[in-house]
């Protein structure tokens, strides 16, 4: 395991990673794109990979070409009855949860429970599966983000968290993706102040060629994204690098990793930097009691342990 102090490593790559055997990891959205490519490294480490899809088919034909211990269980996020029959199943230690799963730029959608598709997906759905699978956790919980965190207006809406009226594809992603960060830095804050050994981190891929930028509501961005990816992006093993260094690594806890090359674009994982509003420690505390309300799922602290209930 790399050193604490050694937070950029260039010929760090997926054959680095330390003996993962007996370690459990849960990876939502695994069937494609970087958490496909994130479970196949973890299994291929040793690990027992949970595959934790909206479509187990896919699932399953993703978890049939990856060598290892793997299996697969439904996991719509955009759902959060969903999200709860994921939790009131699982059994066992967690070691690692990678919050992979996403959404990017849509045309304006709803979720099952008529939050903002972008923000409910890739926010309250990963906000409460972490808690409500947080007393099984042991090791580290890893979000993944985007550097268009920054993007949009570079602010979460807290008065429209849903964007009614004021909906821009772009905006809505970027302020699903700080939420992300914000979420990781008051998990950490909490972890902390409970006394848990669990710690929260974040990554970013940088500009990696998967199938999330084809869902784009734009034609004319779907097209530019698809020549970049063909032209500019790293592809999809160096793109999941930072996520993997997050998820393997002796890192501080609210850690942000993504790549070192220009731009945060390409390059070794490394630690990096996050927008002004993703480092408020305030807009990350009224983020989480909103998450709260619009979930139902709680935080709770008891026995010196961490404890997460639902209402």
């Amino acid at each position: 395991m790399a050193d604490k102090n050694d937070t950029k490593n260039p010929k760090w790559n997926v054959t680095d990673l330390p003996d993962l055997s007996g370690r459990t990891a849960v990876v939502t959205g695994a069937n494609s794109g970087l958490g496909r490519t994130a479970a196949e490294a973890l299994a291929r480490a040793g690990a027992h990979v949970v595959f934790a899809v909206r479509d187990p088919e896919r699932g399953r034909a993703a978890a049939a070409q990856v060598p290892g211990s793997t299996e697969v269980r439904r996991l719509d996020l955009a759902d959060l009855a969903s999200v709860r029959a994921f939790a009131e199943g699982w059994q066992g230690p967690i070691d690692l949860l990678i919050n992979n799963a996403g959404v990017m730029m849509l045309p304006e959608q709803r979720t099952a429970d008529g939050f903002e598709m972008q923000f409910g997906t890739n926010h309250l759905g990963h906000f409460a599966l972490t808690n409500l699978l947080l007393p099984q956790v042991t090791d580290r919980v890893v979000t993944v983000s985007s550097g268009l965190h920054r993007g949009g207006d570079g602010v979460i809406h807290f008065d429209n968290l849903n964007l009614r009226g004021a909906y821009h594809p772009t905006r809505a992603y970027a302020q699903s993706k700080l939420a992300n960060l914000l979420f990781t830095l008051e998990l950490q804050r909490r972890l902390t102040e409970a006394g848990s050994p669990v710690r929260a981190l974040a990554a970013h891929p940088g500009y990696a060629a998967t199938n999330l930028q084809s869902h784009t509501a734009n034609p004319l961005a779907r097209l530019g994204m698809r020549l970049g990816n063909r032209l500019l992006a790293q592809d999809d093993v160096a793109g999941t690098l930072p996520t993997l260094y997050a998820a393997t690594q002796d890192l501080p806890g609210a850690s942000y990793l993504g790549p070192d090359g220009m731009g945060e674009m390409r390059g070794a994982p490394t630690l990096v930097g996050r927008s002004r509003a993703a480092s408020d420690p305030v807009a990350a505390r009224r983020l989480w009691t909103l998450s709260e309300e619009m979930t139902g799922v709680k935080w709770a602290l008891g026995a010196g342990r961490v404890n997460v209930g639902t209402e």
